[in-house]
């Protein structure tokens, strides 16, 4: 049965309305230039010796010996930055970024564009659903998705410079006056001091490590917790890298040997392990659980809602489908009454945690090298990203839209991938034009076999 009992006309902007006049991706010039410029989108794309990378921290490769040692041995930054502008007609750039390179350029300039190119960018909600079921066959999670948000910050940004307002206002408005903030970070120690309201630390090794590696990492935890006292929250991220049982004990162990415990235990397990989750919170009850960093679209977060996986969900707003998709999910997450608090993002999360009330605080990421100073979050990629004073964010409410700014001069962009229109790559405004009234489209499946001889 179907509701469709009348038929949609296309969505056609109209002849007055500033309209999207292109779209265009870029990286940044070179895989050297994005380390030496602090990563760009990509907060791993750090040179040799950065904490992030060349530290003890579990992961889903742990389990080879091979590539314990540094993450960038197994290729965690071998995409790098994607980034996306919109040009309007009027003149305005919108800006978005996210973790693609080039294979993510070619996915927005050769398939996305031609759903956005001639379109009033005001029509948000449909430019993202055609976006996402023309990449359904090849995508719904991971590259595509990245490709979808860095296009849907670009046409937010663009549509709050267009109404002269900050993101969060065309959201629905502040709901709450400053945004606390905690540290990721090697040095919880080293953040208490700089004034976050708590700090996150990477968990050093997984199972592959054996009891001993429990052990160790049972010591870690002691040592974060003795360097800032018994009252300054600390939470674990374990980054993929435990199995069922092996979260159990850890909690279990932290909960009998460490003071205070952890605030919560994130990300234990592979994505996709709904059913893991489930059982480890339904043993757990002395610390929060939280993941979410790595899942994409609301369908993947109304699973780990309904299935009761989670105390807190930390989508990325850059990977998550962008602001678009995100405030679903924190639509979603409120009927449950569970917490979202965005994995980094910077400045894309904050502006949607301050319009949602069950956003209660942010993260930053420490990337100076040896976690001692703060430093923008995307490196050198904007020239005036918003930075955390004594705990807390603060947005400028007179920058329209993300309220930063390019930084073109240093970045060296290089566009992959420019769209060359040609008749195997139809624009919108051509298909519009191919459109056959109902009644003879509802006629057209007779002719298939029309002139048949069996």
């Amino acid at each position: 049965m179907t509701c469709f009992l009348g038929v949609h006309p296309p969505v056609i902007a109209d002849e007055t309305a500033v309209k999207i006049k292109a779209v265009r991706a870029f990286v940044i010039g070179t895989k050297e230039l994005e380390e030496k410029s602090g990563g760009g989108a990509d907060c791993h794309s750090q040179s040799g010796g950065h904490w992030i990378v060349d530290t003890p921290i579990a992961n889903p490769m742990s389990v080879y010996q091979e590539y314990k040692k540094s993450r960038l041995s197994w290729g965690i930054n071998a995409l790098g930055t994607v980034l996306v502008e919109v040009e309007l007609t009027n003149g305005i750039i919108g800006v978005g970024i996210s973790i693609g390179g080039e294979p993510a350029c070619f996915i927005v300039e050769q398939h996305l564009s031609r759903f956005l190119i001639d379109q009033d960018p005001r029509n948000i909600e449909l430019l993202w659903d055609q976006m996402w079921r023309s990449t359904v066959n090849y995508g719904r999670k991971g590259l595509p998705v990245h490709a979808i948000s860095a296009v849907d910050l670009a046409l937010w940004d663009a549509l709050g410079k267009l109404r002269n307002e900050p993101v969060y206002m065309l959201l629905g408005g502040k709901t709450k006056g400053s945004l606390p903030v905690y540290a990721t970070t090697s040095r919880p120690d080293l953040a208490k001091k700089m004034g976050f309201v708590g700090a996150k630390f990477p968990l050093p090794y997984g199972v592959a490590d054996g009891p001993a590696g429990l052990k160790a990492n049972i010591e870690r935890i002691k040592q974060v917790r003795e360097s800032v006292g018994v009252d300054f929250p600390i939470m674990v991220d374990c980054y993929m890298s435990l199995n069922v049982p092996y979260t159990i004990e850890l909690a279990n162990r932290i909960h009998a040997e460490v003071p205070g415990g952890v605030t919560w235990l994130e990300e234990t397990l592979q994505p996709d392990d709904y059913d893991g989750h489930a059982q480890i919170r339904q043993k757990i009850s002395t610390t929060m659980l939280t993941c979410g960093e790595h899942e994409y679209s609301r369908w993947g977060y109304k699973l780990l809602l309904e299935k009761n996986c989670v105390d807190i969900l930390q989508p990325d707003i850059s990977w998550v489908g962008g602001i678009t998709e995100a405030r679903r999910v924190c639509a979603l997450a409120s009927a449950y009454n569970v917490q979202v608090i965005p994995h980094g993002s910077s400045v894309f999360s904050y502006h949607l945690q301050f319009a949602f009330a069950n956003c209660p605080m942010a993260e930053y990421l420490v990337l100076s090298p040896q976690a001692d100073k703060i430093v923008p979050l995307f490196g050198n990629v904007f020239t005036d990203e918003p930075l955390p004073h004594n705990g807390y964010i603060n947005l400028d409410p007179h920058k329209p839209g993300f309220g930063v700014t390019l930084n073109r001069a240093e970045l060296q962009m290089r566009r992959p991938y420019p769209l060359q229109t040609h008749p195997g790559y139809p624009l919108r405004s051509q298909v519009i034009k191919s459109i056959v009234d109902q009644k003879t489209w509802l006629e057209s499946a007779k002719s298939i076999q029309k002139d048949s001889k069996l």
